[in-house]
């Protein structure tokens, strides 16, 4: 007959509530059998179907979403759990790499060789460059190509701590005027000038040598407007930030264009 548990005791089991298992059922996520008696009854069946809702929410998959994977025949399971595992992995290589530097960190503060500064920031450095390539890798090297995509993670890994340090300001200073664009109104205005210029800036210093050019930053900037990924990152600092980041960017080529 396989494996039969009450609710109490697949709740003890999973470590999941018996009200988080109830809600698991309102949402359609979970289907339990009932007893003659109106009892909930969970058996094998219900341990997949559990097991795979706690590791779409370890994803950060929202309830309604998973509802609808768990319910779609064409859904790829194994694809989904293949590429959560390299996030896992990807996840666990920057805790060692952290940990390797706390470590080194308490060495030398305990009287051990003191740390370079390329050393302190390596760990930071790499984790900044794998998550670049985790996200965007996949639309660069369709976009550019291989070599292109090679060479950026390339000249990342050889920054400065001067260059890693200016890419922060460029990014804290684009958000801060591409806000205060958007409050303004006008994506021809200062602000929004001057948020074009910086975007430009930081392609300069993250791009390979040769690729920025003004076409190519417009044929970007555009692509943020119909990209997920991207328009999510900059409408996160305010809605409408991606629209106009796009539009300013229009706006100071054609200025140049003019002159």
């Amino acid at each position: 007959m396989g494996r039969r548990y009450s609710v109490g005791q697949f709740a003890r089991l999973t470590g999941v509530s018996v009200r988080t298992l109830h809600h698991y059922e309102e949402q359609g996520l979970l289907f339990p059998q009932r007893s003659a008696n109106g009892y909930r009854i969970y058996g094998e069946d219900e341990e997949d179907r559990l097991q795979q809702v706690l590791l779409y929410r370890e994803m950060g998959l929202r309830l309604a979403d998973i509802r609808k994977i768990l319910n779609d025949p064409s859904f790829d399971r194994r694809n989904a759990l293949a590429r959560h595992l390299e996030e896992l992995q990807a996840r666990a290589a920057r805790i060692e790499r952290l940990i390797c530097s706390v470590k080194r960190t308490l060495q030398s503060l305990e009287g051990g060789a003191p740390m370079g500064t390329e050393e302190k920031f390596e760990a930071f450095k790499r984790d900044l460059v794998e998550r670049n390539e985790r996200e965007y890798e996949e639309e660069v090297r369709r976009r550019w190509g291989d070599e292109v995509s090679d060479a950026s993670s390339e000249k990342m890994r050889g920054f400065s701590q001067a260059e890693w340090r200016r890419g922060t300001e460029i990014e804290t200073a684009l958000k801060a005027e591409l806000i205060a664009a958007l409050e303004e109104g006008d994506a021809a205005g200062g602000h929004a000038h001057r948020a074009a210029e910086l975007h430009a800036e930081g392609l300069r210093l993250f791009w390979p040598e040769g690729l920025y050019a003004p076409e190519a930053h417009r044929a970007l900037a555009h692509s943020y407007l119909i990209d997920v990924r991207f328009k999510a990152y900059y409408d996160a600092w305010m809605p409408g930030a991606a629209e106009m980041l796009a539009k300013a960017i229009d706006a100071l080529y054609d200025e140049q264009a003019s002159r």
